[in-house]
């Protein structure tokens, strides 16, 4: 087991170190005494900060989730330094937030996804993943299941459900591959933190001002989609705000297409190498998906971590915390947490993988979209396996760098 000094979770070339150099580090720091703390990554736009400590335990990161009282969101959750101004938010939205302030606009949005709202979309991801596989049998597609596959499904619906047309699906896809593209060169601007910081901004105020300007048509003419629910409602007398719009926009697009994708890329390159398991899903396909989709986002973990701030001296499971200590819940440690998941490392759509914290932890952050989720990535595999039960990934995935999404770029395949 790698010596716990050894490990630095905040240098960038630990996150390009093989998987298993890295799955080796998480389990030398679950099982080291006590907390580890790192130092804070250093960022030009803002001072480095005092260090954050390390959950890695799936204990410690439930129990970190379920009081946000004590371990809060609102000092940020999507980035370890503090952002300057309201940039944390900006991104985060729901995220970055706190009651009463969180419940609000969480209200709002939950009742919005009305049952009726919800049928819709989910008949509709049937129709729309069925289309794309249908572009697969006639030659449409570019070999990369990433484009072909995996990207298109989550990225339309999501653009259905707010009512945004398809000549601006290029845009939002764009958009999201930089506010997500962690220290990728490919998606980032050379040069400094500021033109960096500047590129980010841009792609969010892209985002922003798309479902902005749809949002004040909405509200003169609404229809049936979620953008003229969200803008129309008034609960309580409560409605949201354009920034709110905005921001819920940024998130529901980055969290429900990144994540959504990345699982079933992962899950198809999965299903090639461990084909024992693939045999085993297509053997009582519909008796198994359900699990199988449990373990897939376990194994993967496509959201990496997220952070939380004490707001009171503490105790965290016997551990010592003080008034603004940063905490990082590591997500993909928690979900190899062997006391939780024998034999964590082996992937296998038989265990009882309910447990997992690959949506997040229990509380008010637990992910809003998780049954969406869930149900484009089964919907996804029964109609590729149905109409291409030979389909796999050919070599080793091109894989996004960062340290927050496990992303996939590219993966070729073979059908």
């Amino acid at each position: 087991m790698l010596d716990v000094a050894d490990i630095n979770l905040t240098d960038w070339d630990f996150w390009t170190r093989p998987e298993s150099h890295r799955h080796e580090a998480f389990k030398a720091l679950r099982w080291a005494p006590g907390l580890v703390r790192f130092e804070e990554p250093e960022l030009l736009i803002v001072p480095r900060g005092p260090g954050y400590y390390a959950l890695t335990r799936h204990a410690d990161v439930v129990e970190a989730s379920r009081r946000p009282q004590d371990f809060c969101s609102g000092q940020g959750a999507i980035s370890i330094p503090d952002l300057p101004g309201d940039l944390h938010e900006f991104f985060g939205s729901m995220i970055n937030m706190d009651d009463p302030r969180h419940a609000k606009i969480r209200r709002i949005v939950s009742r919005a996804f009305s049952p009726r709202m919800v049928q819709r979309f989910e008949d509709r991801v049937e129709a729309v993943a069925a289309e794309i596989v249908g572009g697969l049998a006639s030659g449409e597609g570019s070999g990369d299941f990433v484009q072909d596959v995996a990207a298109r499904l989550p990225l339309q619906i999501i653009c259905d459900l707010m009512g945004i047309g398809p000549e601006h699906h290029r845009t939002v896809l764009e958009a999201t591959n930089v506010i997500l593209a962690g220290n990728d060169a490919e998606f980032l601007p050379a040069g400094d933190a500021e033109q960096v910081a500047l590129a980010l901004f841009a792609a969010g105020q892209t985002l922003k001002e798309l479902v902005e300007d749809l949002g004040r048509r909405r509200r003169a003419e609404p229809t049936d989609d979620l953008t003229s629910a969200l803008v129309n409602a008034n609960i309580d007398g409560e409605s949201l705000t354009d920034q709110e719009l905005g921001s819920f926009f940024i998130l529901l697009v980055v969290a429900g297409n990144e994540t959504t994708r990345n699982a079933i890329a992962h899950g198809l390159h999965l299903f090639t190498t461990h084909p024992e398991q693939r045999a085993l899903l297509l053997a009582d396909f519909e008796e198994r998906i359900a699990g199988a989709v449990e373990e897939i986002v376990r194994y993967v973990s496509p959201v990496t971590w997220m952070r939380r701030t004490a707001t009171r001296d503490t105790t965290l499971n016997g551990h010592e915390i003080r008034k603004g200590d940063k905490l990082v819940l590591y997500y993909w440690s928690a979900n190899r947490d062997e006391t939780v998941f024998p034999d964590g490392d082996r992937f296998d759509i038989t265990r009882d993988a309910k447990a997992h914290v690959g949506f997040g932890g229990p509380g008010p952050h637990f992910c809003l979209g998780a049954h969406l989720a869930r149900r484009e990535i089964t919907v996804m595999f029964r109609e590729l396996f149905r109409r291409f039960p030979e389909i796999r990934s050919a070599g080793e995935p091109d894989r996004l760098e960062s340290s927050f999404i496990n992303g996939i770029k590219r993966l070729a395949y073979t059908s």
